[in-house]
């Protein structure tokens, strides 16, 4: 079992930034893909950014490319997303997730390829 715990979320002005953190707990030697979703009030959970095991291989979502940036720190197992140029339309619940694999170099951009959610944190962007 793996204990994801998100935090950095709140309300920022249109053009602001946030960066959200994810720390994972448990049963963290085993190898793990991460990713970021978020749901809007009233929508479904889409994906917003991936990154592999080692941290070489990101993908996101085209509704946030060149705006928000995903990263890991795996000695405080620990993923981020920076998210800046942030815009009313951002406004949601982002939730971080994990997926045990093998593959060191792959990125998961689908919603049921992973295993184990945080409880997530809302984030909510004024115009």
């Amino acid at each position: 079992q793996v204990q994801l715990v998100e935090s950095g979320g709140g309300l920022v002005q249109a053009g602001g930034s946030l960066r959200l953190s994810c720390v994972a707990s448990g049963r963290t030697g085993t190898g793990y893909a991460m990713g970021w979703f978020r749901q809007p009030p009233g929508k479904e959970r889409l994906f917003v950014a991936g990154i592999s095991r080692s941290g070489d291989i990101t993908d996101y979502a085209d509704s946030v490319k060149g705006r928000f940036t995903i990263s890991r720190d795996n000695a405080k197992n620990t993923v981020y997303l920076q998210m800046d140029s942030l815009k009313p339309e951002d406004k949601a619940v982002y939730y971080c997730a994990a997926r045990p694999t093998y593959h060191i170099s792959r990125s998961f951009p689908a919603l049921a390829e992973y295993d184990y959610w945080g409880q997530g944190t809302q984030v909510t962007v004024s115009s």
